[in-house]
């Protein structure tokens, strides 16, 4: 069931956003060659404290997980996609690095992601990662009343596929409100038209994952968590939590743009 927002929650759901928006701030400024996944997690979780919020990514274990997850930000580097456990392993230079993050405070849920190269960047990386901007940025402006969520998934999909890019197969967005997960599922990859219409007050998560090398397969890491490329491939993944209203799609997760670089 689709839970429609008031106004109230959604200047709420901004609150908790914008504290993932300075989280993730904080662990790109720190993210720099050497550096271990672990610290960044420790970036994050004081942002978190300093807020008064708290993490939906903790302790969560969905049915496919083996345990709960132990961090605060999915960390995946290189050919991971998503869900990245942060290790203790130190990032090296010109590592791909995408950072997911999610707050609850007040008892709203925010949810976003950035991608980016620590030290120094490959063309092609720089390429992928833009791309998934700009896909993140299509689904952004599809996300409006009296469209439909297969306008957000054709939207994204066609910016991911004229570049060449792989799509993680049955891999999306989501709603959000309450709860990080909530109806509907928002896919991306579909057909203009199609799905349920868009209304003032659902809020979702609109978050493309593109593969460097085209193909759509995965599989998962021996943790059970880290999905990684079946063709070794690079990866990317952008989100935001954002707000369908009547004035148009508002974005409730913005963050202070960082240079590509800094902290390298």
């Amino acid at each position: 069931m689709v839970e429609l927002k008031t106004d109230a929650s959604i200047e709420a759901m901004h609150s908790a956003g914008q504290v993932v928006g300075r989280a993730l701030t904080a662990v790109r400024k720190a993210a720099d060659v050497g550096v271990s996944l672990r610290e960044l997690d420790e970036v994050a979780r004081a942002v978190l404290g300093e807020a008064g919020a708290t993490s939906p990514f903790l302790g969560y274990r969905p049915s496919f997980a083996p345990t709960p997850f132990p961090a605060v930000i999915c960390a995946s580097v290189n050919d991971a996609i998503v869900h990245g456990i942060p290790t203790g392993y130190r990032l090296r230079d010109s590592d791909l690095l995408s950072v997911d993050c999610g707050a609850l405070l007040d008892g709203w849920a925010g949810d976003s992601a950035i991608s980016f190269v620590v030290g120094r960047p490959r063309p092609e990386d720089l390429t992928l990662i833009d791309t998934a901007e700009r896909a993140l940025t299509a689904g952004i402006e599809a996300a409006v009343v009296g469209n439909r969520i297969g306008d957000i998934a054709h939207a994204i999909g066609t910016v991911c596929r004229a570049a060449g890019y792989g799509i993680p197969a049955g891999f999306g967005g989501h709603g959000i409100g309450r709860q990080m997960h909530e109806d509907p599922g928002v896919p991306n990859e579909g057909r203009a038209g199609r799905g349920m219409p868009l209304r003032h007050g659902m809020v979702l998560a609109i978050e493309p994952m593109l593969i460097a090398g085209g193909r759509n397969g995965y599989h998962p890491d021996p943790d059970g968590w880290t999905l990684r490329t079946d063709d070794g491939s690079r990866s990317a993944h952008a989100e935001h939590t954002v707000a369908v209203t009547e004035a148009g799609p508002r974005v409730l997760t913005a963050r202070e743009p960082v240079r590509q670089g800094a902290g390298s």
